[in-house]
């Protein structure tokens, strides 16, 4: 199956009035806040085939096609958005946003702040992942989406949709969650400490002021350190083993000497070249703060007994970032509720990364549970 081809993003903008203004869990608000968004595919007459996918830290809203001929490579989920595909362009109208907080097209850290004319940098208000849901349920209005038909989401995407199932339970119909947990374990919010210190303790980063000298060092090692949560151990040892990197022999230096020391770097250098430092710093803390249970001081079954929409939980075998048990704790908790849940453990040997790896396994899955729900809510029959 082939790209869904050439597309454009768009931007929205809502709170130019003071009045309208995005009123943010941490007590001040945001306005204006500008949202790049995609869309593929075409609103249908009944406008129940809207879906939402929510990208994951470092994604955008660019999620399929190219936008333009020149691009070497197409959107971040190319092989499930298109016409045939599993998000199928012919079928569903497919909505990607890029989140608040971000640093590609929405509005975030290194945004202009139109009280001051600079940029926000660290006066920047800190965000959350019910900030960033109320900030596309304005998309959602904007584009007259009365309900989606399902919101889909991988690691912090998957945070997000489950925030909607919560904040908004008549807005959806169903939710996908995949590789993703109801709060962050103790051993990812240090990851995340760990990175965020590497990108501050960079001279460069100078408080967060930064122009022409970027903290390069700092963000290319707290993606480094990332990149490695998001593997297995067998997914290193299969890809890179103990093998030199154009060695015959250790150089007895400090210098790379094994292939996966010059992917890791590889990966860091790529990462700066396409994401900000402070918006690194946002998003982390974002994902930190997330827990779903806490106003139900932890109580998970109560959480979800606000919820309406029906379920497709789905975790792999060999993330240690957001482990299988934290897919089951959801799923216990919902069928505690009596809702509506399918739960699949794909089993793979690419860790955290499987989501974005595991095309067809994943796809066929969302395929049909898909179908079952846009069948369901149109009386389609099963022969």
């Amino acid at each position: 199956m082939s790209s869904i081809g050439i597309v454009k993003y768009h931007d929205f903008t809502f709170g130019q009035i003071k009045d309208d203004a995005l009123l943010l869990d941490c007590g001040k608000t945001l306005s204006p806040v500008t949202i790049r968004y995609e869309t593929y595919g075409t609103l249908n007459k009944n406008k129940n085939n809207a879906i939402l996918i929510i990208h994951a830290l470092s994604g955008n809203a660019h999620v399929a096609g190219y936008h333009s001929e020149t691009d070497k490579k197409p959107g971040w989920w190319d092989d499930m958005v298109g016409p045939g595909k599993p998000f199928d362009t012919d079928k569903y109208f497919i909505v990607c946003s890029n989140c608040i907080g971000g640093c590609s097209g929405s509005t975030g850290p290194r945004s202009i702040n139109p009280e001051t004319c600079k940029k926000y940098n660290l006066s920047f208000p800190i965000i959350t992942m019910a900030d960033m849901v109320r900030a596309q349920y304005h998309l959602m209005e904007h584009l007259q989406i009365p309900k989606w038909l399902n919101i889909v989401g991988g690691s912090m995407g998957g945070m997000q949709a489950l925030q909607w199932a919560i904040d908004y339970p008549d807005k959806v119909e169903s939710i996908s969650a995949i590789a993703t947990t109801c709060s962050l374990s103790p051993q990812a919010i240090a990851f995340d400490w760990v990175g965020r210190e590497a990108i501050m303790k960079d001279p460069n980063w100078n408080n967060g002021e930064y122009e022409e000298k970027i903290p390069e060092k700092g963000l290319a090692i707290a993606r480094m350190l990332a990149h490695i949560t998001y593997l297995s151990d067998e997914s290193m040892n299969n890809k890179f083993g103990r093998k030199l990197k154009e060695l015959c022999d250790y150089s007895y230096d400090f210098s790379r000497n094994f292939e996966v020391e010059s992917y890791l770097d590889y990966q860091g250098q790529r990462f700066v070249e396409r994401f900000d430092a402070n918006c690194y710093l946002y998003i982390t803390r974002a994902m930190d703060y997330f827990d779903l249970a806490a106003k139900q001081k932890g109580d998970l079954v109560k959480c979800f007994s606000v919820t309406k929409a029906s379920f497709l939980v789905v975790s792999f075998s060999s993330d240690w970032l957001f482990p299988p048990q934290k897919s089951k704790e959801i799923v216990k908790a919902l069928r505690a509720n009596n809702s509506d849940v399918v739960y699949c453990n794909i089993d793979s040997n690419y860790g955290h990364d499987a989501f974005l790896l595991e095309s067809k396994a994943l796809g066929s899955l969302i395929c049909d549970y898909l179908k079952s729900v846009y069948d369901r809510i149109n009386n389609v029959q099963r022969i």
